[in-house]
């Protein structure tokens, strides 16, 4: 088949996708009624690819450039014509209108997989008004700014940041630690945006699983002080397990996202370990019923000292587990991912991350998080200890217990990871 043919068919189709989700809206509208159907947007992007077309035969952009100009007036005329009638401001079609033509441009004349992603995308945009007015009604200033400051961070200091090492071990990476940094927080942002799409739930179990994708930690020392006031601390239990299932979830998905390759060795320990959190929690919680709190509902995750916090700590351990790896290798990693495991699992398991392929390997990386992870649950439960009465720390230490062993016990069992040192 001519190329030339199967590219013109693209950008029908880029259209077709387009004109489908508006047709669909417009559908009861009266024939005739309305400036562009199904049928227009798929003629308008075959027009772009065949404009393009022709600019390329021959050989003056100028065609394209004009081509593009005179479809836009004519279709903002009817449009507007139509907008007349129906007092209606809004210039979505038109917009939507310019994009067909040019997406069925880059169709023919361009990168035709770039041109079929655009048009996935401006369909799904156009099909999610609803969820998107949804959001921006829901979301207070202050959320709202939190998302502007992200993308800023991410935008715009990330690509200024130094790609390179700056310390003698070569473990601080300022770009690298900058990137980590901001994803942990875009993580816990997205959670948290998440949970206020849904509403505000007010049951123990939500509150918990919510307050858990910004800290477990934060949440067990909430409910064991709740618990300290006379509160039935056997729920309370139940939820601070399921807390601490979300965060082996949540380390899961960091790891994923930053480095696949240490799945596979971590992933079976890791979800035995939650399967006896969950199971724990759930036992508990079944048996004492709901109950609401108020003090473990999510805040907002994304302030700025505590990430900057998140960031000099972080480098403090990039710092020293980079010296450790160098003088006593992977001895002095795990010793350094545990301990920093105990204060915060995000920073342990990013520091070893980030030397997977440089200087451990994807087994030993397994390992480490794990580790990480063990240490985090041990510290949780310390902290129930010292704020909880006896009733509340005694279930979670059940819990944790059962969890690491049984972590453990699939670790040691699977052949293809690397023992422990």
């Amino acid at each position: 088949m001519d190329p030339l043919i199967a590219r013109l068919g693209l950008a029908l189709a880029i259209g077709l996708l387009v004109g489908l989700e508006r047709g669909w809206r417009e559908r009861d509208a009266p024939d005739r009624s309305r400036t562009a159907g199904i049928r227009t947007y798929g003629i308008s992007g075959l027009l772009g690819g065949i404009v393009a077309a022709l600019s390329e035969a021959v050989g003056s952009q100028m065609v394209l450039v004009a081509g593009l100009l005179v479809f836009g007036a004519i279709f903002a005329w009817y449009k507007a014509r139509e907008a007349s009638r129906d007092d209606d401001f809004s210039v979505t079609a038109v917009v939507a209108a310019l994009a067909v033509f040019a997406l069925g441009a880059l169709a023919v004349a361009g990168d035709y997989r770039a041109a079929g992603a655009g048009a996935a995308a401006l369909a799904g945009v156009l099909a999610s008004r609803e969820v998107l007015h949804s959001l921006l009604k829901r979301l207070t200033w202050i959320e709202l700014r939190s998302a502007l400051v992200l993308a800023v961070m991410t935008a715009v200091i990330l690509p200024l940041l130094p790609d390179r090492n700056v310390d003698p071990w070569g473990g601080v990476n300022p770009q690298q630690i900058w990137f980590f940094t901001v994803l942990t927080a875009a993580i816990s942002f997205l959670g948290y945006v998440a949970v206020r799409m849904l509403g505000r739930t007010r049951g123990l179990l939500v509150a918990a699983m919510a307050g858990a994708v910004v800290s477990s930690t934060a949440v067990t020392v909430s409910l064991g002080r709740t618990a300290k006031t006379g509160a039935n601390p056997m729920p309370l239990a139940g939820a601070g397990a399921i807390a601490a299932a979300v965060s082996i979830l949540r380390v899961c998905t960091v790891v994923t996202v930053v480095a696949p390759s240490v799945i596979p060795g971590m992933v079976l320990p890791a979800l035995a370990a939650l399967a006896c959190f969950a199971a724990v929690g759930a036992l508990l919680l079944r048996r004492s019923g709901n109950l609401d709190s108020g003090e473990t509902t999510a805040r907002n995750p994304f302030e700025l000292m505590p990430l900057f916090a998140f960031a000099l700590l972080f480098t403090v351990v990039a710092a020293t587990s980079a010296a450790l790896a160098g003088r006593l290798g992977s001895s002095g990693l795990l010793a350094t991912s545990t301990v920093s495991g105990l204060f915060d699992v995000d920073v342990a398991v990013l520091s070893t991350l980030r030397l997977v392929g440089q200087v451990i390997e994807t087994g030993m990386a397994s390992t480490l998080v794990l580790a990480a992870l063990a240490a985090n649950a041990l510290g949780r439960l310390f902290l129930a200890i010292v704020v909880g009465p006896l009733r509340y720390s005694m279930p979670l230490a059940a819990a944790t217990a059962a969890a690491i062993a049984a972590g453990y016990a699939v670790h040691a069992l699977l052949p293809t990871l690397a023992p422990l040192p």
